[in-house]
């Protein structure tokens, strides 16, 4: 299996029993299961068959909940559609009248109110485009620029506007509590522009009782200004490269791509890209050379995790696209020639980064087989995993919730372990399992590291180089 993570999307094309077990066997690390789509009753029943079938199948599957955030989209349009023509003027209402030519149903006044002349209005992820004519109270009449047909429920995006939208809306609290019921193990909050929605978000967990992490989506022009600070606020990011390259010039994206991922590798958190990854697989059963080499280079850029979404969602050929997947995956991996941190210059500015970085270079040195972290938190084994090491990582923990939360980290084989009293038993434990996963054997060099006291909360301290079957005395 891969070392990169990989993220599929739980859809009509894959909530059988069967289907989740194909895609466990074929590489899925985390599933998806997007709450802009389908109904509450079926995305309950999705999360309870994976866990029944991750268990029999006796892997690690942890399930990310994608709330749908402020999505614009187009009303209910009479007949279902209708044909924008280059030139025509069209009226975006909020009260469309029946059987009234050229208005088009938009559900969101505080959009209508916030557009001035000349904004740009771009439908269905920017296949038509409309200009802002004329603002009125209720409405905008609109010219349209690129012409089509345009059918109910598309997406609206405007590029540049600053909109007074809440990125956590009531159905989005709805779906979080419900969510949270379901024990979900991340959250992806859509349409972040500032740390503060990412706070709004945590807040209402906390007041929930609970403590689940939150992978912020970067996909509007504000989060780019703002990146430093969400990244602080967050535990993760997704460069969700579809809404990203409507409302920014699709060919700044690959660079957009770039810096979001090195911040994420220098932080230590976990980074997903994901949309039209393998896009044409969705209706054939082999990716483009084009797609293949997308998939590579978001590896080779320090992606933890790649993401399916319509391909194992609605796809004809959901198995084969993480089989795809995870073998573009594979191959890149034996490219990865350095650490993505190593370029980087200065001092480590914490203890726990330079001993995480002192033990991906040890175990270089002494060609040690495995590097086995001790953690509670998950911090350990991400920061050694930003290092991108050549040997396996396996983290030991005796949490539940860490065990989940490192299915995103790059290269982490998280193994759930029984509390340990000392030291000692610590170093025991980390060794046993490693011989038990077939890791490493007798006589086999690998590297420790923990935090000591365990447990104490986000320090790495410790770091040893240990021959498996020697005594712990020597």
């Amino acid at each position: 299996m891969p070392r990169t993570k990989i993220v599929c999307t739980i859809g009509p094309a894959t909530n059988s029993p069967d289907m989740m077990r194909a895609l466990i066997r074929a590489g899925m690390n985390v599933a998806r299961i997007n709450f802009s789509h389908g109904e509450r009753a079926a995305h309950a029943q999705s999360i309870s068959t994976l866990r029944q079938i991750a268990e029999q199948e006796d892997c690690l599957v942890a399930v990310m909940a994608d709330l749908q955030g402020p999505k614009l989209r187009v009303g209910e349009i009479e007949g279902g559609a209708v044909e924008l023509r280059k030139g025509e003027i069209v009226t975006l209402t909020s009260r469309p009248r029946p059987d009234a030519a050229n208005e088009i149903p938009v559900p969101h006044p505080e959009l209508l109110h916030d557009l001035r002349v000349g904004q740009a209005v771009l439908l269905d992820d920017g296949n038509l485009e409309l200009t802002v004519a004329q603002a009125g109270e209720s409405h905008l009449e609109c010219r349209v620029v690129t012409g089509g047909r345009l059918t109910s429920h598309k997406g609206i995006n405007v590029p540049g506007a600053a909109l007074r939208l809440s990125t956590l809306t009531p159905k989005d609290r709805a779906d979080a509590a419900f969510a949270l019921e379901q024990g979900v193990d991340f959250f992806a909050l859509s349409f972040v522009r500032r740390a503060a929605d990412v706070r709004e978000l945590r807040q209402f967990l906390q007041d929930k009782g609970a403590d689940v992490p939150i992978i912020a989506k970067i996909e509007k022009p504000e989060a780019l200004f703002a990146l430093d600070e969400i990244l602080a606020e967050a535990d993760g990011m997704m460069v969700a490269r579809g809404d990203l390259g409507v409302e920014t010039p699709a060919e700044e994206v690959p660079f957009h791509q770039k810096r979001i991922i090195r911040a994420c590798n220098r932080a230590g958190k976990p980074v997903i890209t994901a949309t039209q990854m393998l896009q044409t697989m969705i209706e054939n059963p082999r990716p483009t050379r084009a797609e293949a080499s997308d998939v590579a280079n978001a590896i080779l850029d320090g992606s933890d995790a790649v993401m399916l979404s319509g391909e194992t969602a609605v796809g004809s050929y959901p198995v084969a696209a993480v089989e795809t997947m995870a073998r573009i995956c594979t191959n890149a991996e034996a490219h990865l020639t350095s650490s993505p941190m190593h370029d980087e210059s200065g001092s480590h500015e914490t203890i726990t980064e330079a001993i995480s970085c002192a033990a991906v270079e040890i175990a270089d040195e002494i060609s040690g087989t495995a590097i086995i972290t001790a953690t509670m938190s998950g911090m350990t084994a991400r920061m050694v995993a930003r290092h991108r090491p050549s040997v396996p990582i396996v983290a030991v923990t005796p949490s539940q919730a860490t065990l989940a939360r490192l299915a995103l980290v790059w290269g982490v084989e998280p193994v759930l372990v029984e509390p340990f009293e000392t030291t000692d038993d610590m170093v025991e434990m980390m060794v046993r399992t490693v011989r038990q996963k077939g890791v490493a054997a007798w006589g086999d060099p690998v590297v420790l590291t923990a935090g000591i006291p365990f447990g104490s909360g986000g320090r790495t301290n410790m770091l040893k180089v240990h021959v498996v079957g020697e005594s712990e005395e020597a």
